[in-house]
Formats: C-alpha cells, sequence, structure tokens
C-alpha cells in the first residue's frame, strides 16, 4: 500500500485539504489529533513530558495545550526535546493503523515531514501551501491567539520555499473550489501510480 505524506505549515489549510482526501474515500491519519490523544492516554508518554515541562503540563487527566504551547514555541530545543519523545510514540501508531487499511493508498496528515527529515517515511509527499497572511488570517480566526505567538509558532517551521523544493506535489489552497479541482487531480492521479 502506498503512503502518502500530508503537510504543511500552521494556517496553511492541510486539514482541510485532508478532508477532501477523506470525501474521496482516502483514509487519513490526523497526527495531530493521534498525539494529543496519545499524550493523555499512553502512561510512558506523560511521565516523559512532565519530565521535561513539568507537572503544569496537565490539568487533571487533560492536556494543558496553553502552557505546553508557551514552553515549546519560545524555546526550540525544548520543542525539539518534545518532538522526540511524541513523534515515535505516534509512528508506531500510525504504522499499526496502516495495516488495517485496504485502500490503494493512505494519506499521514503531519506538520513536520522536512523538519523533522521524515520524508523517507513515505511513497510521496504533498504540500500545501497559502501566502502568510492568509495563513495568519485563518489561525487568528480559527484559534484566537495573538498574531506574535502565531508568528512564533511559523518561525519554528521550514519556510514553504524550502519546503516546495522537497516535496512531490503542491496545492496552492487559497481558493476552495480550485483547491478541490486539484485534490481531485491529484487523487485520481495517486489512485492510478502503482508502486
Amino acid at each position: 500500500m502506498m503512503v502518502v505524506g500530508l503537510t504543511g505549515g500552521i494556517g496553511s489549510g492541510k486539514s482541510t485539504v485532508a478532508k477532501m482526501f477523506k470525501d474521496l474515500g482516502v483514509p487519513v491519519y490526523d497526527s495531530d489529533a493521534e498525539a494529543k490523544e496519545l499524550m493523555v492516554t499512553s502512561k510512558p508518554l506523560k511521565r516523559d513530558i512532565v519530565k521535561l515541562l513539568g507537572a503544569e503540563s496537565y490539568k487533571g487527566e487533560e492536556l494543558n495545550r496553553g502552557f505546553i504551547a508557551d514552553k515549546v514555541f519560545k524555546d526550540p530545543e525544548k520543542l525539539q526535546k518534545l518532538n522526540k519523545i511524541v513523534h515515535p510514540a505516534v509512528r508506531s501508531h500510525f504504522m499499526d493503523w496502516v495495516k488495517t487499511q485496504t485502500s490503494s493508498y493512505v494519506i499521514q496528515e503531519t506538520a513536520l515531514i522536512f523538519e523533522n527529515d521524515a520524508k523517507h517515511n513515505y511513497d510521496f509527499v504533498i504540500l500545501v501551501k497559502a501566502p502568510k497572511e492568509i495563513r495568519v488570517n485563518r489561525v487568528l480566526k480559527r484559534d484566537g491567539i495573538e498574531e506574535q505567538a502565531i508568528i512564533n509558532r511559523m518561525d519554528n517551521q521550514m519556510n514553504d520555499d524550502d519546503k516546495t523544493v522537497l516535496a512531490d506535489f503542491c496545492i496552492e489552497n487559497i481558493d476552495l473550489e480550485t483547491t478541490e479541482k486539484e485534490v481531485f487531480n491529484l487523487h485520481k492521479r495517486l489512485v492510478g501510480l502503482d508502486i
């Protein structure tokens, strides 16, 4: 089975594009959602996160996302350490999930394929892009966080120009109708590929 990575910076609309693939019947693994779930349900993961960031990482049984984001997005070293704890657990969970799928290809939606030097894990990687101003506005509307917090997150991600060189396919996500056409055409192409 072909494994396709779907990536894009914060506010690029990769979740919107992932939903479009889902609507076409493609199984999509949402790494961000699964990571959050594993960070709450996996005892070894919780222990390592508390050890790295402190007990305030959790409010009872819930993940204290604001506290964690505040800690790691201002400290690239801490972010890297957190990623080294969480990403292997998500990767293992994803590989188990892939074994349960029967379609011609699956998609793993994940933000940091290139930053984590993980392109080799995929047959193809799709990059979702949009201009920075559009991305900032989307996140402001979606999350209601300060603009500087969004910029901090963007600064911790590789820029689109560098990612474009590494990606196998790019989807420019500005206008939904155009994006849907691009997704449909790419889906037909991927289904026709035999790896």
